[in-house]
């Protein structure tokens, strides 16, 4: 009977070691999976490219021409192609679809270029009439809100 709780105790230790384990295993395996041009996530939420890949570190551009070195470990997920322009271009898959029609619908060209200035006379006009509707944010002057008095303090000493 008082080897049961310990039984128990070494099961359960056993159990949570195996998937921490599993888990360990996981990841290294998405980390084998990076290679130059593939979207990561690091573990702090950035998003980069990989550049270079060593055997510990990874060169990531972070912004076009940054780049910085980070330790694999550091990298949280790997990411597909789709879902990383998904995050941080913005460009969904089916719209991408959609912008190669569009793509194929190019406009016209005029011979002349009278299209083109009356579009910025309009343009023109548009400004000059937003400025009319702006509303007056600035605060008035201290002078036009307060109360007027006939007794300045000089007044009030001569009597």
């Amino acid at each position: 009977m008082t080897l049961l709780p310990f039984i128990v105790l070494i099961g359960a230790m056993f159990l949570m070691t195996r998937s921490a384990k599993n888990k360990q295993r996981q990841a290294a395996t998405m980390r084998d999976q990076m290679g130059p041009g593939t979207g990561v996530r690091t573990i702090g939420g950035m998003y980069a490219t990989v550049k270079e890949v060593h055997e510990d570190a990874v060169l990531l551009e972070v912004a076009p021409g940054v780049h910085a070195f980070y330790a694999k470990n550091a990298v949280g997920a790997v990411l597909d192609d789709a879902e990383y322009n998904r995050i941080v271009h913005g460009i969904d898959p089916e719209d991408s679809d959609e912008a190669a029609d569009a793509a194929d619908d190019t406009p016209v060209v005029p011979d002349d270029a009278s299209s083109l200035t009356e579009a910025e006379d309009e343009s023109a006009d548009a400004e000059a009439a937003d400025e009319d509707k702006k509303t007056d944010l600035s605060k008035p002057s201290a002078g036009a809100d307060a109360p007027k008095e006939d007794k300045r303090d000089d007044d009030a000493d001569a009597k």
